[in-house]
């Protein structure tokens, strides 16, 4: 009985050394050829353009956004240092509105503060626009600095020199 093991054994031992020394071996031989093939997709992949970025997915307007959106002041307003930022309703998604300054534009929902303010919040998070009845601010919001202060739209000069009249005519009585 030990007889018919013992060759067994030696059999499965003499399977276990062949396939040791032989997957090494055929590794080997089987990367050369693979790394060439990876050199030509690499530069044959290089001179094509890089994957655009998918699109940001824009949520539909809630009630609170369309109020929200419908007393924000629209338009360009004159700001510190001779700076403009410019403020217009988007055209791409409703309740929405797109912010300009200088080179920079941001797509920013509305939404009304509780203290009356008005807050233009960046859809990616970059950038925050304050709006209150004197004045506007813009800021970044990744480096919390602002980017333009004092700024002014016609509607809020409107409502500054209507503030002004109704001080004096209450002044003068």
């Amino acid at each position: 009985m030990t007889a018919t093991r013992f060759p067994a054994t030696r059999l499965a031992l003499a399977f276990l050394a062949a396939g040791a020394i032989a997957l090494p071996a055929a590794a080997q031989t089987a990367a050369p050829a693979a790394k060439p093939a990876a050199k030509t997709a690499a530069k044959s992949a290089a001179p094509t353009a890089a994957p655009k970025k998918p699109e940001m997915i824009i949520p539909e307007a809630y009630p609170e956004q369309v109020k929200a959106a419908e007393m924000v002041y629209y338009g360009k307003y004159e700001c510190e240092f001779n700076q403009t930022v410019d403020i217009e309703q988007s055209p791409k998604h409703s309740s929405y509105v797109v912010v300009k300054h200088n080179k920079g534009e941001w797509l920013m929902k509305p939404v009304l503060s509780s203290t009356g303010a008005i807050r233009l919040e960046d859809v990616r998070g970059e950038t925050l626009m304050v709006q209150i009845a004197s004045k506007s601010m813009l800021l970044n919001t990744m480096t919390a600095r602002r980017i333009v202060d004092d700024c002014v739209s016609p509607k809020q000069r409107e409502l500054i020199e209507a503030a002004k009249v109704a001080k004096a005519a209450s002044a003068a009585s």
